[in-house]
């Protein structure tokens, strides 16, 4: 006999898992199943990047107690955003415009960390892991899904299938969506290191016509680092020794922070952008890399995915409150319409600040410098790029507004 459910969450990322929080206590049958066992050190996505969390992020994941203040994340107060051979420089700082914090910088294992143990506090969310959903079939008010862990299968009924297994998303390829996808022929090398100088809550973001290069803070003088390289040299410069990789880091970033010391593993990711087609379908979903996966300049990808989440488990949460049915077509359309400015925005920055950063064209030198010019000196401009960097664009979810 098919286990039947309300709602079916393939994936136990930091998306899945967030979503699956958020409807904890909804009065809704939710299972999240994870082709990974729930252990942190098991779960790719809780690997070694550094997250820039924005604001509405930070709210939210304190609203629904996955902060807590064992969680060593780290207030961004101030960013600095420059291009490498262009006059001018972008500065913001959060007390300056009258804002909180623009968010917070956390390693993305620490986040799982702190997901793991949230969910282990959902009395009601059956956890299926490890289990890899095999086979898909949309039925009469369900779609039944087939559930293999080892020699083991089950299968599932839902009322709505979510999907949340990332840019490679079996859910979306089940149902036939199409994805627009772009290489950008680079990868990020994400690593650690130790700054001469405390960066105190500052981020900085420095662009080259190799790609960006992104230092965190992480508390004391340790730092994130994200340095964009050719896909081609990846490897190679990933292996270099401590002061041969240093060497690199310094003659791309300069000296802002003094001199770099200490630098910890380096592991390349190589980087593309992919846009499904739709996303949704007849009592389907699709949130986070499923639905679209950006390049990380701004630090946008997290963030946006958990924005799917928190608006589909806010309509979620009204339905259930009306005992409506929480695959209704209506509801997923009005997911994709309240969504669809937010991802459409979002999506369309990312990869056309990728294009425009990496361009030496002299002519688009001097429009940027002009824009970085008027952008760090136009106050209402600067606090408007502010908040939408915050997360403020488009039809915010309730869990993510200041408080």
């Amino acid at each position: 006999m098919n286990e039947s459910l309300d709602v079916l969450i393939i994936g136990g990322g930091l998306v899945g898992a967030s979503l699956a929080i958020a409807l904890d206590d909804a009065g809704l049958r939710v299972a999240l199943a994870e082709a990974a066992p729930p252990r942190v050190d098991l779960q790719p996505s809780y690997d070694e990047r550094n997250l820039v969390l924005a604001r509405v992020s930070v709210n939210a994941l304190e609203a629904l107690g996955v902060f807590d203040a064992t969680t060593p994340a780290i207030p961004l107060r101030r960013i600095h955003v420059s291009r490498r051979g262009d006059f001018g420089a972008v500065r913001l700082d959060a007390e300056a415009l009258g804002l909180p914090p623009f968010g917070a910088v956390l390693p993305a294992r620490e986040l799982g960390n702190a997901l793991l143990r949230r969910l282990d506090t959902c009395a009601q969310l059956v956890r299926i892991a490890p289990a890899q959903a095999v086979a898909i079939e949309p039925v009469a008010d369900a779609v039944e899904v087939e559930l293999r862990s080892g020699d083991t299968r089950r299968r599932v009924r839902a009322r709505l299938l979510v999907g949340a297994d990332g840019t490679e998303s079996f859910v979306r390829n089940a149902f036939g969506i199409e994805a627009e996808r772009r290489d950008y022929a680079q990868s990020a090398i994400v690593t650690t290191l130790t700054t001469e100088r405390p960066l105190d809550g500052h981020a900085y973001e420095r662009f080259t016509d190799s790609g960006p290069v992104a230092l965190l803070p992480l508390g004391d003088r340790r730092a994130g680092l994200v340095l964009t390289v050719p896909a081609a040299d990846a490897e190679v410069v990933a292996a270099l020794d401590d002061a041969a990789f240093l060497a690199v880091v310094h003659e791309r970033f300069g000296w802002r922070a003094g001199r770099f010391a200490r630098p910890g593993r380096r592991k390349p990711y190589p980087l593309a952008c992919m846009l499904a087609e739709r996303t949704s379908a007849p009592r389907m979903v699709l949130v986070g890399n499923a639905a679209q996966t950006v390049h990380p300049i701004g630090a946008q990808g997290f963030n946006l995915g958990l924005r799917d989440a928190l608006t589909l488990a806010e309509l979620l949460r009204e339905a259930a409150a009306c005992e409506g049915d929480p695959g209704d077509a209506a509801l997923l359309a009005r997911h994709v319409e309240r969504r669809a400015p937010d991802r459409e925005a979002t999506t369309s920055f990312s990869d056309d600040l990728v294009r425009l950063m990496g361009n030496d064209f002299l002519p688009l030198r001097a429009l940027r410098t002009l824009g970085f010019h008027a952008l760090d000196r136009i106050g209402p401009l600067k606090r408007r790029f502010a908040l939408r960097g915050m997360g403020y664009r488009g039809d915010v979810p309730a869990l993510g507004l200041m408080r």
